[in-house]
């Protein structure tokens, strides 16, 4: 079995698995939202964070990053296992069409695994919908778990996605204005290109911000160092 799966949240910057191949691209008809809990890496029970799910939305693109596993089944069942570990908080997989730059109308492969949530509360013990944009942020500012806190998950979401070519004016929406609630300035990326239509293994933070970029995360650079 080969398979690949799409990375929108950590997984773009942190795959945490072996890998035989990455492609940057997009799936249709989802947005990416801020509506999933997590109580075990970056938030706890009582102050859950908040981190990325799939709202489906006609017309909608999310940019992000596809990964292939392939070289037998001890390697594939690892690296599933290890997936099925770390997006327990997600409670449906999906197979989706997967696109690349250049061409919208043909997919470059068909059947990839997307971790995605059931946005219902009742059915669904980790979603918490959508809020106003100030509270996602006081919220997203003071929430810490065992993996560190949610402002530095929304940051790198927010670095790697300029890192890749593809900003999301949501994620640097709500980065700024998480910034404001915590008095660090806000950032404005620079637009490269544009498209019309979560437990998280550590990594040096040092080793995500090239120098030339470290004004990006002023206050993660400021606590990993």
């Amino acid at each position: 079995m080969v398979f690949w799966v799409f990375g929108y949240g950590s997984l773009v910057w942190n795959p945490g698995f072996e890998y035989d191949e990455k492609v940057i691209g997009f799936i249709k008809d989802y947005r990416r939202v801020f509506d999933l809990a997590c109580i075990d890496h970056r938030g706890t029970p009582e102050q859950p964070a908040r981190t990325c799910t799939l709202e489906q939305i006609d017309g909608a693109v999310c940019w992000g990053a596809a990964y292939c596993v392939r070289g037998g089944p001890e390697k594939e069942k690892a690296a599933m296992e290890y997936l099925h570990r770390r997006e327990c908080e997600y409670d449906q997989t999906t197979l989706l069409d997967f696109y690349k730059e250049g061409d919208t109308v043909q997919p470059a492969m068909t059947g990839v695994i997307v971790f995605t949530s059931t946005p219902d509360r009742v059915s669904n013990k980790y979603y918490l919908g959508p809020a106003p944009l100030e509270d996602m942020a006081r919220q997203i500012a003071t929430a810490v778990g065992p993996c560190g806190n949610n402002r530095e998950y929304l940051y790198l979401l927010e670095k790697a996605m300029f890192d890749i070519g593809h900003e999301d004016d949501y994620v640097i929406e709500l980065a700024n204005e998480v910034r404001k609630v915590l008095g660090v300035p806000g950032i404005s990326l620079p637009k490269e290109k544009s498209f019309l239509g979560p437990c998280h293994i550590p990594i040096p933070l040092k080793s995500l911000v090239p120098p030339i970029n470290s004004r990006l995360l002023p206050e993660a650079v400021a606590m990993d160092s």
